[in-house]
Protein backbone atom coordinates (compact mmCIF):
# COMPACT_ATOMS: atom_id res chain seq x y z
CA UNK A 1 0.00 0.00 0.00
CA UNK A 2 2.94 2.55 0.76
CA UNK A 3 4.88 0.99 -2.54
CA UNK A 4 1.53 2.68 -4.30
CA UNK A 5 1.19 5.70 -2.53
CA UNK A 6 5.12 6.82 -3.01
CA UNK A 7 4.49 5.63 -6.87
CA UNK A 8 1.57 8.02 -7.30
CA UNK A 9 3.50 10.94 -5.22
CA UNK A 10 6.66 10.19 -7.65
CA UNK A 11 4.07 10.44 -10.64
CA UNK A 12 2.40 13.51 -9.46
CA UNK A 13 5.79 15.39 -8.49
CA UNK A 14 7.10 14.26 -12.53
CA UNK A 15 4.41 16.11 -13.64
CA UNK A 16 4.53 18.65 -11.68
CA UNK A 17 7.89 19.36 -12.89
CA UNK A 18 7.23 18.63 -16.38
CA UNK A 19 5.05 21.51 -16.04
CA UNK A 20 7.92 23.95 -15.03
CA UNK A 21 8.22 27.09 -17.45
CA UNK A 22 12.52 27.63 -17.95
CA UNK A 23 12.97 30.82 -19.59
CA UNK A 24 16.57 30.30 -19.70
CA UNK A 25 16.59 27.00 -21.21
CA UNK A 26 13.51 28.29 -23.34
CA UNK A 27 11.08 25.38 -21.91
CA UNK A 28 7.51 26.02 -21.70
CA UNK A 29 5.74 23.53 -21.54
CA UNK A 30 2.12 23.32 -23.09
CA UNK A 31 2.51 27.15 -23.66
CA UNK A 32 1.72 30.14 -26.80
CA UNK A 33 5.20 32.17 -26.93
CA UNK A 34 5.59 35.46 -28.79
CA UNK A 35 8.38 37.21 -29.76
CA UNK A 36 8.63 40.77 -31.43
CA UNK A 37 9.46 40.94 -35.56
CA UNK A 38 12.25 43.28 -36.55
CA UNK A 39 10.40 46.42 -37.96
CA UNK A 40 7.08 45.58 -38.41
CA UNK A 41 6.77 45.29 -34.28
CA UNK A 42 8.94 48.62 -34.01
CA UNK A 43 5.88 50.54 -35.80
CA UNK A 44 2.86 48.18 -34.30
CA UNK A 45 3.75 46.23 -31.32
CA UNK A 46 0.62 43.63 -30.74
CA UNK A 47 2.05 41.72 -34.01
CA UNK A 48 4.73 39.02 -33.37
CA UNK A 49 5.97 36.03 -34.26
CA UNK A 50 4.31 32.92 -32.52
CA UNK A 51 5.24 29.65 -31.41
CA UNK A 52 3.70 26.74 -29.86
CA UNK A 53 5.42 24.46 -27.29
CA UNK A 54 5.33 20.62 -26.70
CA UNK A 55 4.61 18.87 -23.06
CA UNK A 56 8.42 18.59 -22.68
CA UNK A 57 8.80 22.66 -23.48
CA UNK A 58 10.47 22.62 -26.86
CA UNK A 59 9.18 25.77 -29.24
CA UNK A 60 7.68 24.64 -32.06
CA UNK A 61 7.10 27.48 -34.86
CA UNK A 62 6.35 27.58 -38.61
CA UNK A 63 9.31 29.71 -40.03
CA UNK A 64 9.48 29.50 -43.56
CA UNK A 65 8.12 27.47 -46.56
CA UNK A 66 7.59 23.87 -45.69
CA UNK A 67 9.70 24.61 -42.53
CA UNK A 68 8.36 24.22 -39.08
CA UNK A 69 11.46 24.93 -36.65
CA UNK A 70 11.95 22.56 -33.65
CA UNK A 71 13.54 24.72 -30.64
CA UNK A 72 15.26 27.44 -32.29
CA UNK A 73 12.69 29.75 -32.14
CA UNK A 74 12.85 31.60 -35.17
CA UNK A 75 13.47 35.75 -33.88
CA UNK A 76 15.11 34.70 -30.63
CA UNK A 77 14.51 33.83 -27.06
CA UNK A 78 10.66 34.24 -26.52
CA UNK A 79 9.18 37.59 -24.73
CA UNK A 80 5.47 37.04 -23.48
CA UNK A 81 3.58 33.50 -23.04
CA UNK A 82 0.55 31.96 -22.60
CA UNK A 83 0.67 28.23 -20.70
CA UNK A 84 -2.65 26.38 -21.21
CA UNK A 85 -4.02 24.09 -19.36
CA UNK A 86 -5.54 20.48 -20.17
CA UNK A 87 -9.05 20.78 -18.61
CA UNK A 88 -9.18 23.23 -21.66
CA UNK A 89 -8.46 21.03 -24.37
CA UNK A 90 -11.13 18.41 -25.39
CA UNK A 91 -9.34 16.60 -27.85
CA UNK A 92 -6.61 14.72 -26.60
CA UNK A 93 -6.41 12.24 -23.84
CA UNK A 94 -3.98 12.82 -20.59
CA UNK A 95 -0.16 11.17 -22.14
CA UNK A 96 0.42 9.96 -18.31
CA UNK A 97 -2.28 7.20 -19.71
CA UNK A 98 -0.56 4.27 -20.52
CA UNK A 99 -3.83 2.29 -20.99
CA UNK A 100 -5.39 3.95 -23.81
CA UNK A 101 -8.50 2.07 -25.39
CA UNK A 102 -9.23 2.18 -29.36
CA UNK A 103 -12.79 3.37 -28.81
CA UNK A 104 -12.06 6.30 -26.70
CA UNK A 105 -9.62 7.96 -28.82
CA UNK A 106 -10.93 11.27 -30.17
CA UNK A 107 -10.71 12.48 -33.31
CA UNK A 108 -8.94 16.11 -34.19
CA UNK A 109 -9.74 19.18 -36.03
CA UNK A 110 -9.27 17.44 -39.79
CA UNK A 111 -10.17 14.49 -39.01
CA UNK A 112 -7.11 12.60 -37.86
CA UNK A 113 -6.56 10.68 -34.22
CA UNK A 114 -5.49 12.61 -31.57
CA UNK A 115 -4.56 10.80 -28.30
CA UNK A 116 -1.87 13.41 -26.79
CA UNK A 117 -1.10 17.28 -26.41
CA UNK A 118 2.03 16.55 -28.74
CA UNK A 119 0.27 14.00 -30.84
CA UNK A 120 -2.06 17.48 -32.00
CA UNK A 121 1.35 19.42 -33.10
CA UNK A 122 3.19 16.14 -34.38
CA UNK A 123 -0.10 16.20 -36.89
CA UNK A 124 -0.42 20.27 -37.19
CA UNK A 125 3.96 19.87 -38.08
CA UNK A 126 3.45 17.50 -40.75
CA UNK A 127 0.87 19.14 -42.46
CA UNK A 128 2.47 22.44 -42.25
CA UNK A 129 5.95 21.10 -44.04
CA UNK A 130 3.74 20.98 -46.84
CA UNK A 131 2.57 23.93 -46.92
CA UNK A 132 4.31 27.57 -48.27
CA UNK A 133 5.16 30.48 -46.33
CA UNK A 134 2.80 33.54 -46.92
CA UNK A 135 3.20 36.50 -43.72
CA UNK A 136 -0.16 37.28 -45.58
CA UNK A 137 -1.79 34.12 -45.80
CA UNK A 138 -0.62 31.07 -43.95
CA UNK A 139 2.03 32.26 -40.99
CA UNK A 140 3.47 31.72 -37.86
CA UNK A 141 -0.46 32.33 -36.44
CA UNK A 142 -1.90 29.83 -39.51
CA UNK A 143 0.18 27.20 -37.70
CA UNK A 144 -0.63 27.74 -33.72
CA UNK A 145 -4.11 28.23 -34.48
CA UNK A 146 -4.08 25.45 -36.67
CA UNK A 147 -2.82 23.44 -33.38
CA UNK A 148 -5.48 24.70 -31.22
CA UNK A 149 -7.89 23.64 -33.21
CA UNK A 150 -6.48 20.10 -33.17
CA UNK A 151 -6.67 20.25 -29.58
CA UNK A 152 -10.26 21.90 -29.20
CA UNK A 153 -8.70 24.74 -27.35
CA UNK A 154 -11.73 25.85 -25.80
CA UNK A 155 -13.73 24.28 -28.14
CA UNK A 156 -11.27 25.00 -31.35
CA UNK A 157 -12.94 27.39 -34.20
CA UNK A 158 -9.57 29.65 -33.63
CA UNK A 159 -8.14 32.04 -36.42
CA UNK A 160 -5.01 34.31 -36.72
CA UNK A 161 -6.97 37.19 -35.36
CA UNK A 162 -8.48 35.29 -32.14
CA UNK A 163 -4.82 34.21 -31.90
CA UNK A 164 -3.15 37.51 -31.71
CA UNK A 165 -5.94 39.12 -29.58
CA UNK A 166 -5.00 36.18 -27.37
CA UNK A 167 -1.41 36.63 -26.39
CA UNK A 168 -1.89 40.35 -26.92
CA UNK A 169 -4.86 40.47 -23.79
CA UNK A 170 -3.50 37.33 -21.96
CA UNK A 171 0.19 37.14 -22.28
CA UNK A 172 2.33 37.80 -19.90
CA UNK A 173 6.07 38.94 -20.17
CA UNK A 174 8.67 36.46 -19.40
CA UNK A 175 10.80 39.02 -17.41
CA UNK A 176 12.02 42.79 -16.97
CA UNK A 177 13.93 42.35 -20.16
CA UNK A 178 11.87 41.12 -21.90
CA UNK A 179 9.10 44.12 -21.40
CA UNK A 180 12.28 46.16 -22.59
CA UNK A 181 12.94 44.20 -25.72
CA UNK A 182 9.01 44.94 -26.86
CA UNK A 183 8.47 48.56 -26.13
CA UNK A 184 11.52 50.22 -25.89
CA UNK A 185 12.44 49.70 -30.11
CA UNK A 186 8.33 50.97 -30.44
CA UNK A 187 8.72 53.46 -28.03
CA UNK A 188 11.61 55.04 -29.80
CA UNK A 189 10.02 54.79 -32.96
CA UNK A 190 6.92 56.23 -32.14
CA UNK A 191 8.81 59.32 -30.43
CA UNK A 192 10.98 59.95 -33.70
CA UNK A 193 8.51 59.73 -36.05
CA UNK A 194 6.38 62.71 -34.04
CA UNK A 195 9.59 65.28 -33.79
CA UNK A 196 10.63 64.12 -37.30
CA UNK A 197 6.94 63.59 -39.08
CA UNK A 198 4.41 65.06 -37.02
CA UNK A 199 0.81 64.62 -38.23
CA UNK A 200 2.29 63.00 -40.91
CA UNK A 201 3.50 60.23 -39.70
CA UNK A 202 0.98 59.61 -36.84
CA UNK A 203 -1.16 59.44 -40.28
CA UNK A 204 0.53 56.99 -41.92
CA UNK A 205 1.45 54.85 -38.94
CA UNK A 206 -2.48 54.79 -38.76
CA UNK A 207 -3.48 54.05 -42.64
CA UNK A 208 -0.66 51.21 -41.99
CA UNK A 209 -2.06 49.97 -39.19
CA UNK A 210 -5.95 50.07 -40.53
CA UNK A 211 -4.74 48.47 -43.76
CA UNK A 212 -2.94 45.31 -41.52
CA UNK A 213 -5.71 44.51 -39.21
CA UNK A 214 -8.31 45.07 -41.43
CA UNK A 215 -6.79 42.28 -44.10
CA UNK A 216 -6.82 40.05 -41.13
CA UNK A 217 -10.18 40.30 -39.76
CA UNK A 218 -11.79 40.31 -43.27
CA UNK A 219 -9.30 37.57 -44.67
CA UNK A 220 -10.70 36.03 -40.79
CA UNK A 221 -14.25 36.54 -40.66
CA UNK A 222 -15.37 37.57 -43.94
CA UNK A 223 -13.39 34.98 -46.85
CA UNK A 224 -12.42 32.50 -44.35
CA UNK A 225 -10.35 30.42 -46.71
CA UNK A 226 -8.22 34.06 -47.94
CA UNK A 227 -5.81 32.95 -44.59
CA UNK A 228 -5.06 29.57 -44.23
CA UNK A 229 -5.65 27.68 -40.86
Amino acid sequence: MESNDEHSLMIEENESKSTLIDPKRHRFPCCIVWSPLPVISWFFPCIGHIGICREDGVILDFAGPNFVCVDNFTFGAPTRYIQLTRDQCCTFLDSSSHFLQEESIQTGERGEEVATWDDALRKSTQEYQHQSYNILTCNCHSFVANCLNRLKFRAGDWNVVSLAVLIFIKGKFVNKTAVVKTLLPFVVVFTLGLLIGGEAFLTYLALFIFVLVGWFIIGSYCFRKLIYV
